[in-house]
This record gives C-alpha cells, sequence and structure tokens, in this order.
C-alpha cells in the first residue's frame, strides 16, 4: 500500500472513518475532516535496553516514515514512559503538532503541546465543516489489576460528535472491567480500535499488559461495536499474540464479520450507517 500521502484525505461522509495501520500502536485516522494519530512510533528495528536485566526490541520496521504522515490536528497518546508507545522519533514528530491528548504524568515529564485530559473530561477539536470533535479521555490499566505503581499512568479516548458514529480507542488496557464501565458510559461504541498482542515482559511474569486475543474478542461483544480493528499485536517481541491468533479468537466468537486485522501499512475505510 502507498504511505499516507501529504495531501488530507476526505472520507465520503462524516461517518466514515479511514484507519492507516502504521505497525504496532501507531495508526493515522481520518475522521470528521481530520486527522489524528495515535501513539507515535516510527523507529527502525532495534533494542531498547530498560535496565540491564531488561530490554524492549522492535522487530520490523515502521510503514512508514512521520515525514510521510502529512498534515495532523491532533495526536492521541495513551502514555510517554514505554518506548513502544512512543519512541525517539514519535518524541520528534509530536513537537511539530498542534496538540497532544495524553495523562497528566505526561504533560509533566514532556511538556509543551502535551495537553492533560483529566479521566472523563474532554476537549473539542473544530472540524472544517464547523463542527466539533469531541475527545473523551476514558480509563486504561496497563497490566493486572494493583499493578499501577509499576505500569504507570495509562489513557484510553473516545471519538464522538453530532452526526458522527462514536470511535473508542483504547490505548494499552488489559481490563475487560473497565471495557464494561466505557460501555456503560457512552450510548454505543461503533468503532473500537483495541490494543492487543497479549503483552507480557519481566516486569510483570504472571501477567498480561495488554488484551490477549480471547480478551479483545470479548471486548468487542461488552461494546457491542460493530466494527474492531486492532492495533498494537505486531512489531515488537513481547507481543505473545499475533494476527492469526486475532482471527482464530474472532472467529470462536462468533465475530468474525465484526473484525478488520490490518498489517502495517495496510488501510481500511470504516463506514458506519445513519
Amino acid at each position: 500500500m502507498t504511505a499516507v500521502a501529504d495531501q488530507r484525505r476526505v472520507p465520503h461522509t462524516a461517518r466514515d472513518l479511514h484507519i492507516t495501520a502504521v505497525g504496532g500502536p501507531t495508526a493515522v485516522l481520518e475522521f470528521a475532516g481530520l486527522r489524528i494519530v495515535t501513539d507515535p512510533t516510527f523507529d527502525a528495528p532495534r533494542d531498547y535496553p530498560i535496565t540491564p536485566e531488561r530490554v524492549l526490541t522492535k522487530t520490523e520496521p515502521s510503514a512508514f516514515g512521520a515525514d510521510r504522515v502529512g498534515t495532523v490536528d491532533a495526536v492521541l497518546l495513551s502514555h510517554d514512559h514505554h518506548v513502544d508507545n512512543l519512541d525517539e522519533s514519535g518524541r520528534a514528530f509530536i513537537a511539530d503538532v498542534p496538540v497532544v491528548f495524553s495523562t497528566g504524568a505526561a504533560a509533566g515529564r514532556i511538556g509543551g503541546v502535551v495537553r492533560e485530559l483529566p479521566l472523563w473530561e474532554h476537549a473539542e477539536l473544530v472540524r472544517p465543516d464547523g463542527g466539533v470533535l469531541r475527545v473523551t479521555r476514558v480509563p486504561a490499566l496497563h497490566g493486572p489489576e494493583g499493578t499501577e505503581h509499576l505500569v504507570g499512568e495509562v489513557a484510553g479516548f473516545v471519538l464522538s460528535g453530532e452526526g458522527l458514529p462514536t470511535v473508542y480507542v483504547s490505548g494499552d488496557n488489559a481490563s475487560l472491567d473497565l471495557v464494561r464501565e466505557i460501555a456503560d458510559r457512552f450510548e454505543r461504541i461503533d468503532i473500537a480500535l483495541l490494543f492487543a498482542g497479549a503483552a507480557k515482559t519481566p516486569l510483570i511474569p504472571e501477567g498480561h499488559l495488554t488484551l490477549t486475543s480471547a480478551q479483545t474478542a470479548e471486548a468487542a461483544e461488552i461494546l457491542g461495536a460493530a466494527h474492531v480493528v486492532p492495533l498494537h499485536f505486531n512489531s515488537w517481541a513481547h507481543f505473545t499474540e499475533g494476527i492469526d491468533d486475532l482471527r482464530d479468537a474472532f472467529a470462536a466468537a462468533g465475530l468474525t464479520d465484526r473484525v478488520t486485522l490490518l498489517a502495517p501499512g495496510e488501510a481500511t475505510t470504516v463506514r458506519v450507517a445513519e
């Protein structure tokens, strides 16, 4: 697939969401006339030493570099303190975007364009048609309950607005209880971008840091989402499940018709009926 062009793509209707997978947690979303990037990571494959005993390894290149993304209106940054969600190229990238929505911890560490969204509060982006896109911060837990002091603060997001489908971007969340809480808070979730991969590291050897494939399918059922696009299940060595596991899990749950699985560089347009 050709990388995202610098000229903004205009979806056919405001109810279309065009998603280009870049690799790992990074995707370019073209929605409501705006271009939004999730968790920017563009570095080449390499090892990232975390401690003398721990290393994170990027195993494959991003589909394209930051220079091919084009004009960006906002970044959704689930968290800044893990390199697989914000790498060195990603840090340089966000310096030139209008606004980055993230956690208070990220805003404190990075400053600049990074804006804290407190839990359940929202900000608004002006759409080219004169309406607004509401960005609401929702909870995420990056590991088993009780590990917050180890994994740090993480954000999920819900995008909504008049005449638009409602889109959930999970960030690195491993809690189905939080998925239920989010489902209860919103009238409907039309499209869910769920970070998957069943990540495991020595930091928490007894639990996963992101949803397993089976949990990703269960999250789709909890949300009642008609369209699911998993992210963050490839390009890093600490993922224990990949695209085939997701395909099997959604088939086992009878949800094959709801899921779109994208390899880095692939794209899809999700259209939600009125």
